[in-house]
């Protein structure tokens, strides 16, 4: 094995640096209506609305008890709405607002966007690859968290 490596280190500072460029793309596209914590929740339930708050947990990689502070502020702010699911009253499913799904098309443009950023001077073939290893990187991390 490689002696030394700065993967979590270089994986570290591209999270901050995406966050603060995100939200300055968020901004010049005039969102404001959330921030991009925030769309990474409205993200997923755009691909699959009203699912309980463990599976949104799941798919955005939040911790439960971080979630539940901002399913409140997209709550207050008229973006999400907290159902009991009948079969089960124990559970609590997360469903978008007709203004949150009219936010979707917006905030894909910044996705875009950030993309275009994200993979400037990458060949389809090295997005690809690139993308296998840190899906390689992310289920190694898994296996060890559980």
């Amino acid at each position: 094995m490689v002696e030394k490596t700065n993967g979590g280190f270089l994986i570290t500072k591209i999270k901050q640096i995406q966050g603060r460029v995100f939200e300055k793309l968020l901004a010049e596209y005039g969102i404001s209506e959330f921030n991009g914590a925030q769309g990474r929740i409205l993200f997923v339930l755009w691909e699959q609305d009203g699912i309980p708050i463990s599976a949104l947990s799941e798919k955005t990689g939040l911790a439960k008890t971080t979630l539940t502070s901002m399913l409140d502020r997209l709550e207050k702010s008229g973006h999400i709405v907290r159902t009991f699911d009948p079969a089960d009253r124990r559970t609590v499913r997360i469903t978008l607002t007709e203004s949150a799904r009219r936010l979707r098309e917006k905030y894909e443009e910044v996705s875009a966007k950030m993309n275009e950023i994200f993979y400037k001077g990458f060949s389809d073939r090295e997005i690809t690859s690139f993308e296998k290893n840190l899906g390689r990187i992310l289920k190694n991390l898994t296996e060890k968290e559980k």
